[in-house]
C-alpha cells in the first residue's frame, strides 16, 4: 500500500465480552487529542462490522481471498504522521453465537488473528484482551442466549473444564508474531490508565483523562471522598503507593451492587464461581509466563 510505513503498529482490542461495555472506546475517544499527538489513529466497532466481520465469517468455509486481505489492509491510515492504529470491537475474537463451542472459549480466535497477521504482514500487530473469571463469564454468556441456544451449549460443551488457556495457545499457534497483552477484568478499575497507555502505545508518564473515574464510580460517598483525597496528594507519592491506597479504599468502601453480579443461571452457585476463580488465578500466572504474552497487573 503506497504511503504506508513498514513499521506501523496495529493494536487490536478484542473485548472479551462482558468486560468492557464500551468504556474503553469512550476513554480512548476522550483522550483522542493526546493519541493524535502521538500519531495514533482510532477506529471503533463500525469499522469492524463493515470490513473485518465479513472476512472472518467466510473463514468457516474457506481461507480468506486476496481481495479480502487487501480490503482489511486498506484500513491503515496513509498519513505519514500516523504510526499506530487501534481497532476496537468485542467481535474480533469471535461472535456471540460461537463464543462457546467445541469445548472452548472463542475457538475461532486463532484463525482470526492469523488473518490479521497476514493482512498487516509488515506491521507490528498487538492483541489486547480483558479476561474474567470463567465462573462468572460462562453464566453471563449462557443467559445472553436464547433458551434453545443455551440448552445446546450446555449439552455440547463440558463447562467444568473451560479456561482461557486454550484460546491463547491457539492464537500463539496460528499467529505467532502477534504480541498479546491481557489483564484480569477484576483488576480493571485500578489499572485503567495502564490499559489505555498500553493500547495507545503511550509512555508510562502520559496523563490520562479521567484515569480513575471507573474506580470512583464504584465507591460510596465516603469512599469517593477518600479516593479524591488520595489522588489530590498523588503527585507527592510513588504511583505504587497511590494504587495501594486506592485498592484499600475499594476493598472497604465499594458499593456492593456495583461490584457484585447476580448470576441467574439455574444451578450455578457461588461455590462454583469460587472454584473457577482459583483455577483462573492459576491460568493467569501460566499465561504471564508464555512467550509473546504479558499480563497487566495493579
Amino acid at each position: 500500500m503506497q504511503g504506508q510505513e513498514p513499521n506501523m503498529q496495529v493494536a487490536i482490542h478484542a473485548g472479551a465480552a462482558f468486560t468492557d461495555e464500551g468504556r474503553l472506546l469512550s476513554s480512548l475517544q476522550a483522550n483522542g487529542d493526546m493519541l493524535a499527538q502521538y500519531g495514533v489513529a482510532l477506529f471503533g466497532p463500525r469499522r469492524y462490522r463493515q470490513v473485518f466481520k465479513p472476512a472472518f465469517e467466510a473463514l468457516n468455509a474457506r481461507p480468506p481471498m486476496p481481495d479480502e486481505i487487501e480490503r482489511i489492509r486498506g484500513n491503515l491510515p496513509t498519513d505519514p504522521e500516523m504510526q499506530r492504529t487501534i481497532f476496537t470491537s468485542d467481535g474480533f475474537a469471535g461472535e456471540k453465537g460461537t463464543l462457546l463451542s467445541d469445548g472452548q472459549l472463542y475457538p475461532s480466535a486463532g484463525k482470526r488473528m492469523s488473518v490479521l497477521e497476514e493482512a498487516f504482514r509488515d506491521c507490528q500487530v498487538e492483541l489486547f484482551l480483558a479476561l474474567r473469571n470463567p465462573g462468572s463469564f460462562i453464566p453471563k454468556h449462557l443467559m445472553s442466549l436464547t433458551e434453545e441456544e443455551r440448552k445446546n451449549a450446555i449439552r455440547s460443551n463440558d463447562l467444568s473444564h473451560l479456561s482461557w488457556i486454550g484460546m491463547i495457545e491457539d492464537i500463539r499457534d496460528f499467529a505467532p508474531d502477534v504480541q498479546i497483552t491481557l489483564w484480569a477484568n477484576e483488576d480493571t478499575p485500578l489499572i485503567w490508565g495502564d490499559i489505555l497507555r498500553s493500547i495507545g502505545g503511550l509512555p508510562d508518564d502520559a496523563q490520562i483523562v479521567d484515569e480513575y473515574d471507573l474506580l470512583i464510580s464504584l465507591l460510596t460517598d465516603k469512599g469517593k471522598a477518600l479516593a479524591k483525597a488520595i489522588l489530590d496528594a498523588g503527585s507527592d507519592q510513588p504511583k505504587a503507593d497511590t494504587r495501594d491506597a486506592l485498592a484499600a479504599v475499594l476493598d472497604d468502601h465499594a458499593q456492593p451492587e456495583k461490584i457484585e453480579e447476580e448470576l441467574d443461571l439455574p444451578g450455578w452457585s457461588e461455590e462454583i464461581v469460587d472454584a473457577f476463580f482459583e483455577l483462573y488465578e492459576q491460568d493467569l500466572s501460566k499465561l504471564d509466563s508464555m512467550t509473546g504474552v504479558r499480563v497487566l497487573k495493579p
